[in-house]
Protein backbone atom coordinates (compact mmCIF):
# COMPACT_ATOMS: atom_id res chain seq x y z
CA UNK A 1 0.00 0.00 0.00
CA UNK A 2 0.90 3.34 -0.55
CA UNK A 3 0.42 5.35 2.31
CA UNK A 4 1.86 9.00 3.54
CA UNK A 5 2.84 9.94 7.15
CA UNK A 6 2.87 13.42 8.54
CA UNK A 7 4.88 13.94 12.51
CA UNK A 8 7.37 11.26 12.80
CA UNK A 9 7.55 11.97 16.74
CA UNK A 10 7.35 8.66 19.33
CA UNK A 11 3.94 7.66 17.81
CA UNK A 12 4.78 8.21 13.59
CA UNK A 13 8.46 6.87 14.08
CA UNK A 14 6.88 3.99 15.51
CA UNK A 15 4.36 3.01 12.76
CA UNK A 16 6.62 3.78 10.27
CA UNK A 17 9.08 1.36 11.36
CA UNK A 18 6.26 -1.29 11.52
CA UNK A 19 4.59 -0.45 8.25
CA UNK A 20 8.23 -0.79 6.23
CA UNK A 21 8.68 -4.12 7.78
CA UNK A 22 5.49 -4.91 6.67
CA UNK A 23 6.75 -4.03 3.03
CA UNK A 24 4.58 -0.64 2.40
CA UNK A 25 5.78 2.05 0.11
CA UNK A 26 6.26 5.21 2.95
CA UNK A 27 6.69 8.98 1.89
CA UNK A 28 7.30 10.17 5.42
CA UNK A 29 7.14 14.49 6.50
CA UNK A 30 8.42 15.79 9.46
CA UNK A 31 8.64 19.65 9.52
CA UNK A 32 12.08 19.32 12.41
CA UNK A 33 15.76 18.76 10.05
CA UNK A 34 16.99 16.74 13.05
CA UNK A 35 14.08 14.59 13.40
CA UNK A 36 13.49 14.12 9.41
CA UNK A 37 17.64 13.22 9.09
CA UNK A 38 17.57 10.83 11.77
CA UNK A 39 14.47 9.28 10.24
CA UNK A 40 15.93 8.86 6.78
CA UNK A 41 19.49 7.38 8.00
CA UNK A 42 17.24 4.45 10.02
CA UNK A 43 14.09 3.52 7.78
CA UNK A 44 13.54 2.49 3.89
CA UNK A 45 11.12 5.10 3.01
CA UNK A 46 11.15 8.54 1.28
CA UNK A 47 11.45 11.25 4.07
CA UNK A 48 10.64 15.04 3.30
CA UNK A 49 11.34 17.48 5.91
CA UNK A 50 8.61 20.14 5.48
CA UNK A 51 5.31 22.21 7.17
CA UNK A 52 2.18 18.91 6.00
CA UNK A 53 -0.49 21.85 6.23
CA UNK A 54 1.71 23.09 3.26
CA UNK A 55 0.69 22.50 -0.39
CA UNK A 56 3.64 21.97 -1.97
CA UNK A 57 4.79 19.62 0.62
CA UNK A 58 1.70 17.40 0.11
CA UNK A 59 1.73 17.50 -3.83
CA UNK A 60 5.96 16.75 -3.01
CA UNK A 61 5.19 13.77 -0.82
CA UNK A 62 2.16 12.76 -3.98
CA UNK A 63 -0.43 12.73 -2.07
CA UNK A 64 -2.76 12.16 -4.63
CA UNK A 65 -1.79 8.87 -5.40
CA UNK A 66 -1.57 7.67 -1.99
CA UNK A 67 -3.63 5.35 -0.43
CA UNK A 68 -3.99 6.50 2.94
CA UNK A 69 -2.62 9.37 4.65
CA UNK A 70 -1.86 9.80 8.44
CA UNK A 71 -1.73 12.89 10.14
CA UNK A 72 0.23 11.97 13.87
CA UNK A 73 1.60 15.17 15.08
CA UNK A 74 1.14 16.55 18.25
CA UNK A 75 -0.95 19.19 16.97
CA UNK A 76 -4.48 18.27 16.46
CA UNK A 77 -5.06 21.61 14.68
CA UNK A 78 -2.38 21.11 12.20
CA UNK A 79 -2.79 17.51 11.91
CA UNK A 80 -6.64 17.97 10.63
CA UNK A 81 -5.70 20.85 8.60
CA UNK A 82 -2.89 18.28 7.01
CA UNK A 83 -5.91 15.53 6.66
CA UNK A 84 -8.05 17.83 5.26
CA UNK A 85 -5.75 19.51 2.68
CA UNK A 86 -4.86 15.85 1.45
CA UNK A 87 -8.14 14.49 1.09
CA UNK A 88 -8.79 17.54 -1.21
CA UNK A 89 -6.10 16.44 -3.52
CA UNK A 90 -7.52 12.94 -3.67
CA UNK A 91 -6.29 10.59 -1.17
CA UNK A 92 -8.52 7.84 -0.88
CA UNK A 93 -8.59 7.43 3.29
CA UNK A 94 -7.26 9.82 5.92
CA UNK A 95 -6.76 9.40 9.64
CA UNK A 96 -5.73 12.10 12.05
CA UNK A 97 -4.31 11.86 15.49
CA UNK A 98 -6.39 14.62 17.88
CA UNK A 99 -6.42 15.89 21.39
CA UNK A 100 -8.67 13.59 23.20
CA UNK A 101 -10.96 16.84 23.58
CA UNK A 102 -12.12 16.95 20.14
CA UNK A 103 -13.29 13.54 20.54
CA UNK A 104 -15.45 14.41 23.25
CA UNK A 105 -16.87 17.14 21.41
CA UNK A 106 -17.67 15.01 18.37
CA UNK A 107 -21.08 14.58 19.77
CA UNK A 108 -21.74 18.09 19.23
CA UNK A 109 -20.14 18.50 16.51
CA UNK A 110 -18.97 16.35 13.44
CA UNK A 111 -14.97 16.86 12.94
CA UNK A 112 -14.67 14.03 10.86
CA UNK A 113 -17.25 15.50 8.50
CA UNK A 114 -16.29 19.14 8.29
CA UNK A 115 -12.65 18.51 7.45
CA UNK A 116 -13.30 15.04 5.22
CA UNK A 117 -11.24 12.95 7.61
CA UNK A 118 -12.12 9.05 8.00
CA UNK A 119 -11.28 8.79 10.75
CA UNK A 120 -10.02 10.75 14.46
CA UNK A 121 -7.98 9.14 17.27
CA UNK A 122 -6.20 9.99 20.33
CA UNK A 123 -3.53 8.28 22.25
CA UNK A 124 -4.58 9.78 25.07
CA UNK A 125 -7.82 7.83 24.89
CA UNK A 126 -6.58 4.62 22.93
CA UNK A 127 -4.28 4.05 26.10
CA UNK A 128 -7.01 5.07 28.46
CA UNK A 129 -9.71 2.87 27.24
CA UNK A 130 -6.38 -0.34 27.28
CA UNK A 131 -6.45 0.64 30.93
CA UNK A 132 -10.07 0.68 31.69
CA UNK A 133 -10.66 -3.02 30.35
CA UNK A 134 -8.32 -4.62 33.15
CA UNK A 135 -10.36 -2.59 35.32
CA UNK A 136 -13.60 -3.73 34.39
CA UNK A 137 -11.96 -7.38 33.77
CA UNK A 138 -8.69 -7.36 36.00
CA UNK A 139 -8.99 -11.53 35.81
CA UNK A 140 -8.16 -11.77 32.15
CA UNK A 141 -11.28 -12.55 29.98
CA UNK A 142 -11.26 -10.77 27.08
CA UNK A 143 -13.09 -7.55 26.64
CA UNK A 144 -12.63 -4.58 23.81
CA UNK A 145 -14.51 -1.78 22.51
CA UNK A 146 -15.64 -1.38 19.23
CA UNK A 147 -17.77 1.68 17.13
CA UNK A 148 -14.85 4.20 18.14
CA UNK A 149 -15.28 3.02 21.94
CA UNK A 150 -19.19 3.25 22.36
CA UNK A 151 -19.67 -0.35 22.09
CA UNK A 152 -18.26 -2.69 24.28
CA UNK A 153 -17.45 -6.92 23.86
CA UNK A 154 -16.69 -8.67 27.23
CA UNK A 155 -16.72 -12.34 27.91
CA UNK A 156 -18.56 -14.13 31.01
CA UNK A 157 -18.05 -17.59 32.17
CA UNK A 158 -21.40 -18.87 33.35
CA UNK A 159 -21.72 -19.88 36.74
CA UNK A 160 -23.78 -22.98 37.43
CA UNK A 161 -26.49 -21.08 39.74
CA UNK A 162 -27.67 -18.64 36.62
CA UNK A 163 -31.27 -18.96 36.68
CA UNK A 164 -31.20 -18.15 33.30
CA UNK A 165 -30.22 -21.41 32.44
CA UNK A 166 -31.49 -23.98 29.86
CA UNK A 167 -34.06 -20.85 28.89
CA UNK A 168 -34.27 -19.95 25.22
CA UNK A 169 -32.74 -16.81 24.47
CA UNK A 170 -35.35 -15.53 22.66
CA UNK A 171 -37.20 -15.65 26.30
CA UNK A 172 -34.32 -14.14 28.08
CA UNK A 173 -35.22 -10.53 29.70
CA UNK A 174 -31.73 -8.52 28.53
CA UNK A 175 -31.51 -5.32 28.96
CA UNK A 176 -32.40 -3.17 25.70
CA UNK A 177 -29.26 -2.93 22.82
CA UNK A 178 -27.26 -5.74 24.40
CA UNK A 179 -26.42 -8.93 22.00
CA UNK A 180 -25.02 -12.08 22.56
CA UNK A 181 -22.39 -12.75 19.42
CA UNK A 182 -21.01 -15.96 20.50
CA UNK A 183 -21.14 -18.92 22.90
CA UNK A 184 -18.31 -21.44 23.80
CA UNK A 185 -19.25 -25.08 24.74
CA UNK A 186 -16.19 -27.04 25.87
CA UNK A 187 -14.11 -26.80 22.14
CA UNK A 188 -17.22 -25.79 20.42
CA UNK A 189 -17.52 -22.01 19.79
CA UNK A 190 -21.01 -20.74 17.75
CA UNK A 191 -23.05 -18.36 16.55
CA UNK A 192 -26.25 -18.67 18.77
CA UNK A 193 -30.07 -18.48 17.00
CA UNK A 194 -33.12 -17.32 19.19
CA UNK A 195 -34.02 -21.04 20.26
CA UNK A 196 -30.56 -21.91 21.91
CA UNK A 197 -29.77 -21.91 25.31
CA UNK A 198 -27.21 -21.26 27.83
CA UNK A 199 -25.51 -23.69 29.46
CA UNK A 200 -23.14 -23.48 32.88
CA UNK A 201 -19.56 -22.80 31.86
CA UNK A 202 -20.86 -21.52 28.66
CA UNK A 203 -18.09 -18.79 27.86
CA UNK A 204 -20.46 -16.02 26.21
CA UNK A 205 -19.38 -13.38 24.04
CA UNK A 206 -21.55 -10.05 24.79
CA UNK A 207 -22.19 -6.27 22.74
CA UNK A 208 -24.08 -3.49 24.50
CA UNK A 209 -23.00 -0.26 25.81
CA UNK A 210 -20.37 -0.15 27.86
CA UNK A 211 -22.02 0.90 31.14
CA UNK A 212 -24.67 -1.17 30.93
CA UNK A 213 -22.91 -3.99 29.60
CA UNK A 214 -20.63 -3.96 32.64
CA UNK A 215 -23.69 -4.36 34.94
CA UNK A 216 -25.39 -7.21 33.30
CA UNK A 217 -21.42 -9.06 32.79
CA UNK A 218 -21.12 -8.27 36.96
CA UNK A 219 -24.54 -10.27 37.53
CA UNK A 220 -24.01 -12.94 35.28
CA UNK A 221 -20.27 -13.68 36.56
CA UNK A 222 -21.80 -13.86 40.13
CA UNK A 223 -25.06 -15.72 39.29
CA UNK A 224 -27.61 -13.02 40.36
CA UNK A 225 -26.87 -9.49 42.17
CA UNK A 226 -24.49 -7.25 40.94
CA UNK A 227 -20.87 -6.55 42.55
CA UNK A 228 -20.00 -3.91 44.69
CA UNK A 229 -18.05 -0.91 43.20
CA UNK A 230 -14.41 -1.03 42.64
CA UNK A 231 -12.08 1.59 44.91
CA UNK A 232 -9.80 3.22 41.86
CA UNK A 233 -7.20 5.65 42.42
CA UNK A 234 -5.60 7.36 39.28
CA UNK A 235 -2.25 8.79 39.83
CA UNK A 236 -1.83 12.11 37.42
CA UNK A 237 -5.20 14.51 36.27
CA UNK A 238 -3.39 15.00 32.91
CA UNK A 239 -4.98 14.16 29.64
CA UNK A 240 -4.52 10.48 30.26
CA UNK A 241 -5.79 10.08 33.77
CA UNK A 242 -8.91 12.90 33.13
CA UNK A 243 -9.98 10.29 29.85
CA UNK A 244 -9.23 7.51 32.23
CA UNK A 245 -11.61 8.78 34.72
CA UNK A 246 -14.30 10.06 32.17
CA UNK A 247 -14.69 6.84 30.96
CA UNK A 248 -14.71 4.87 34.98
CA UNK A 249 -16.81 7.58 36.97
CA UNK A 250 -20.24 6.71 37.24
CA UNK A 251 -20.05 2.73 36.54
CA UNK A 252 -19.13 0.44 39.14
CA UNK A 253 -16.27 2.37 40.26
CA UNK A 254 -15.80 5.07 43.30
CA UNK A 255 -12.96 7.08 41.43
CA UNK A 256 -10.32 9.26 43.15
CA UNK A 257 -7.34 11.12 41.30
CA UNK A 258 -4.13 12.22 43.07
CA UNK A 259 -2.69 15.58 41.14
CA UNK A 260 -0.24 18.06 42.01
CA UNK A 261 -1.02 20.85 39.91
CA UNK A 262 -3.85 23.26 41.96
CA UNK A 263 -5.37 25.00 39.06
CA UNK A 264 -5.62 21.28 36.98
CA UNK A 265 -7.68 19.96 40.34
CA UNK A 266 -9.98 22.97 39.74
CA UNK A 267 -11.23 21.83 36.37
CA UNK A 268 -11.14 18.42 36.84
CA UNK A 269 -13.30 19.22 39.95
CA UNK A 270 -15.93 21.02 37.94
CA UNK A 271 -15.51 18.80 34.83
CA UNK A 272 -15.80 15.55 36.85
CA UNK A 273 -18.91 15.45 38.65
CA UNK A 274 -18.66 11.48 40.69
CA UNK A 275 -14.75 11.38 40.87
CA UNK A 276 -12.83 12.86 44.55
CA UNK A 277 -10.11 15.19 43.31
CA UNK A 278 -7.31 15.00 45.56
CA UNK A 279 -4.32 17.62 45.53
CA UNK A 280 -1.46 16.05 46.39
CA UNK A 281 1.60 14.16 45.44
CA UNK A 282 1.47 10.18 44.92
CA UNK A 283 4.90 9.71 44.50
CA UNK A 284 4.81 10.62 48.51
CA UNK A 285 4.21 7.55 51.11
CA UNK A 286 2.41 9.74 53.59
CA UNK A 287 0.22 10.83 51.29
CA UNK A 288 -0.68 7.17 49.97
CA UNK A 289 -1.18 5.96 53.70
CA UNK A 290 -3.40 9.32 54.46
CA UNK A 291 -5.80 8.32 51.60
CA UNK A 292 -5.49 4.85 52.71
CA UNK A 293 -4.64 3.97 48.73
CA UNK A 294 -3.75 0.50 50.81
CA UNK A 295 -6.82 -0.62 50.57
CA UNK A 296 -8.17 0.70 47.31
CA UNK A 297 -8.67 -2.30 44.29
CA UNK A 298 -6.17 -0.61 42.12
CA UNK A 299 -3.96 2.35 41.91
CA UNK A 300 -3.20 3.44 38.18
CA UNK A 301 -0.52 5.38 37.09
CA UNK A 302 -0.97 7.65 34.36
CA UNK A 303 1.24 10.95 34.23
CA UNK A 304 3.68 11.98 31.61
CA UNK A 305 6.66 10.41 34.20
CA UNK A 306 7.71 6.93 33.62
CA UNK A 307 9.86 6.91 36.61
CA UNK A 308 7.12 8.27 38.77
CA UNK A 309 4.77 5.74 37.73
CA UNK A 310 6.75 2.86 38.47
CA UNK A 311 7.46 3.61 41.95
CA UNK A 312 4.57 5.00 43.12
CA UNK A 313 2.85 1.50 41.72
CA UNK A 314 5.48 -0.30 43.97
CA UNK A 315 4.74 1.53 46.96
CA UNK A 316 0.89 0.97 46.49
CA UNK A 317 1.40 -2.29 45.95
CA UNK A 318 3.73 -2.91 49.29
CA UNK A 319 1.02 -0.64 51.02
CA UNK A 320 -1.56 -3.03 50.01
CA UNK A 321 -3.24 -2.33 46.85
CA UNK A 322 -4.69 -5.43 44.95
CA UNK A 323 -4.15 -4.17 41.09
CA UNK A 324 -1.24 -1.83 39.74
CA UNK A 325 -1.12 -0.90 36.30
CA UNK A 326 1.11 1.99 34.81
CA UNK A 327 1.33 3.75 31.73
CA UNK A 328 4.78 3.23 30.27
CA UNK A 329 6.09 5.99 27.22
CA UNK A 330 9.58 5.01 26.70
CA UNK A 331 10.12 1.85 24.50
CA UNK A 332 12.36 0.35 26.54
CA UNK A 333 10.48 0.82 29.87
CA UNK A 334 7.61 -0.57 28.55
CA UNK A 335 9.91 -3.89 27.07
CA UNK A 336 11.69 -4.66 30.77
CA UNK A 337 8.41 -4.13 32.56
CA UNK A 338 5.98 -6.00 30.11
CA UNK A 339 8.78 -9.12 30.37
CA UNK A 340 9.11 -8.40 34.31
CA UNK A 341 5.37 -7.73 35.46
CA UNK A 342 5.11 -10.75 37.73
CA UNK A 343 8.32 -10.03 39.55
CA UNK A 344 7.28 -6.16 39.82
CA UNK A 345 3.89 -7.18 40.94
CA UNK A 346 2.49 -4.62 38.38
CA UNK A 347 -0.53 -6.26 36.95
CA UNK A 348 -0.46 -4.73 33.67
CA UNK A 349 1.75 -2.32 31.82
CA UNK A 350 -0.25 -0.09 28.71
CA UNK A 351 1.91 1.92 26.00
CA UNK A 352 0.06 4.36 24.55
CA UNK A 353 2.34 3.76 21.02
CA UNK A 354 1.16 0.40 21.23
CA UNK A 355 -2.45 1.06 21.95
CA UNK A 356 -2.23 3.70 18.77
CA UNK A 357 -0.26 1.15 16.47
CA UNK A 358 -3.18 -2.01 17.20
CA UNK A 359 -5.53 0.89 16.20
CA UNK A 360 -4.69 1.97 13.38
CA UNK A 361 -3.26 -1.65 11.96
CA UNK A 362 -6.78 -2.23 10.56
CA UNK A 363 -7.08 0.42 8.30
CA UNK A 364 -3.76 -0.42 6.53
CA UNK A 365 -6.14 -2.63 4.31
CA UNK A 366 -7.15 -2.69 0.60
CA UNK A 367 -10.12 -4.64 1.83
CA UNK A 368 -13.98 -3.55 1.97
CA UNK A 369 -13.71 -4.85 5.83
CA UNK A 370 -11.35 -5.65 8.16
CA UNK A 371 -10.91 -7.96 11.20
CA UNK A 372 -11.08 -6.16 14.62
CA UNK A 373 -9.98 -8.53 16.67
CA UNK A 374 -10.29 -12.69 16.49
CA UNK A 375 -11.58 -14.81 19.12
CA UNK A 376 -10.29 -17.99 20.24
CA UNK A 377 -12.65 -20.65 18.09
CA UNK A 378 -11.59 -18.70 15.05
CA UNK A 379 -14.31 -16.26 15.04
CA UNK A 380 -13.99 -12.41 14.01
CA UNK A 381 -15.30 -9.23 14.91
CA UNK A 382 -15.51 -7.78 11.45
CA UNK A 383 -15.53 -3.84 10.67
CA UNK A 384 -17.22 -3.05 7.65
CA UNK A 385 -18.62 -0.38 5.43
CA UNK A 386 -21.82 -0.54 3.93
CA UNK A 387 -21.43 0.56 0.02
CA UNK A 388 -23.67 3.09 -2.19
CA UNK A 389 -25.37 0.23 -3.46
CA UNK A 390 -25.59 -3.15 -2.74
CA UNK A 391 -28.04 -5.97 -1.06
CA UNK A 392 -27.60 -4.58 2.82
CA UNK A 393 -28.05 -0.83 1.43
CA UNK A 394 -31.08 1.26 2.52
CA UNK A 395 -32.78 -2.17 4.13
CA UNK A 396 -33.53 -2.80 7.87
CA UNK A 397 -31.57 -5.59 10.06
CA UNK A 398 -35.05 -7.43 10.12
CA UNK A 399 -35.14 -7.13 5.98
CA UNK A 400 -31.58 -8.97 5.29
CA UNK A 401 -31.15 -12.80 4.95
CA UNK A 402 -28.61 -13.19 7.34
CA UNK A 403 -26.36 -16.18 6.75
CA UNK A 404 -26.10 -18.69 9.54
CA UNK A 405 -22.91 -17.57 11.75
CA UNK A 406 -23.39 -13.98 11.08
CA UNK A 407 -24.25 -11.46 14.08
CA UNK A 408 -24.71 -7.86 13.42
CA UNK A 409 -23.34 -6.13 17.11
CA UNK A 410 -22.85 -3.16 16.61
CA UNK A 411 -23.54 -0.02 13.84
CA UNK A 412 -22.02 3.42 13.61
CA UNK A 413 -24.20 6.49 11.93
CA UNK A 414 -21.98 9.17 11.93
CA UNK A 415 -21.12 10.12 15.43
CA UNK A 416 -24.26 7.51 17.15
CA UNK A 417 -23.13 3.93 17.65
CA UNK A 418 -25.38 1.71 18.87
CA UNK A 419 -26.54 -2.11 18.93
CA UNK A 420 -28.77 -1.85 15.93
CA UNK A 421 -32.11 -3.72 16.26
CA UNK A 422 -35.02 -5.14 13.61
CA UNK A 423 -35.76 -1.88 12.86
CA UNK A 424 -32.40 -0.24 12.05
CA UNK A 425 -31.45 0.82 8.49
CA UNK A 426 -28.32 -0.06 7.19
CA UNK A 427 -27.40 3.21 5.33
CA UNK A 428 -25.25 3.64 2.97
CA UNK A 429 -21.43 4.87 4.13
CA UNK A 430 -22.45 3.59 8.27
CA UNK A 431 -19.68 1.21 9.45
CA UNK A 432 -20.98 -2.34 10.65
CA UNK A 433 -19.83 -4.78 12.69
CA UNK A 434 -20.52 -8.36 12.93
CA UNK A 435 -19.23 -11.45 15.03
CA UNK A 436 -18.42 -13.72 12.01
CA UNK A 437 -17.73 -17.50 12.52
CA UNK A 438 -14.81 -18.76 10.68
CA UNK A 439 -17.09 -20.22 8.00
CA UNK A 440 -19.00 -17.92 7.49
CA UNK A 441 -17.09 -14.88 6.02
CA UNK A 442 -17.56 -15.44 2.85
CA UNK A 443 -20.76 -14.89 3.04
CA UNK A 444 -20.50 -11.78 5.22
CA UNK A 445 -17.85 -10.02 2.45
CA UNK A 446 -20.68 -11.59 -0.59
CA UNK A 447 -23.51 -9.66 1.82
CA UNK A 448 -21.47 -5.93 1.38
CA UNK A 449 -21.01 -6.76 -2.61
CA UNK A 450 -21.76 -3.61 -4.56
Amino acid sequence: MNIVIAGLGEVGRHLAGSLVSQGHALSLIESSETLAHDLGQRVDARVICGDASSIMTLAEAEVADAELFLALSGDSDANMLAASLAKALGVKRTISRVHPRVQQEEWLFDYRKHFGIDYLFSTQRLAAVELAKHVRNPEGLVVEEIARGRIEMQQVSVPAELSLLGKPLRELQWPPRVRIGSIQRGDRLFVPTATDTIEAGDLITLFGEPLVLAELASRLRIGGEAEGQANVVIFGGGDYGFSLAQMLEGGRQRVRVFERDPKLCRRLSETLKHTVVIEGDATSVSQLKEEQVGGADFFIAATEDDEDNVMTCLQAKNLGTRYCLTLVHRADYADVISRDSQQLRIHAAVSPREAALRDLQRYISRERSNTVLTLSGGAEVVEATIPLSGKVTGRKVSEVRWPEGIVLVAQLHGSAALVPGADDVLAAGDTIYALVSANARRAFARLLQD
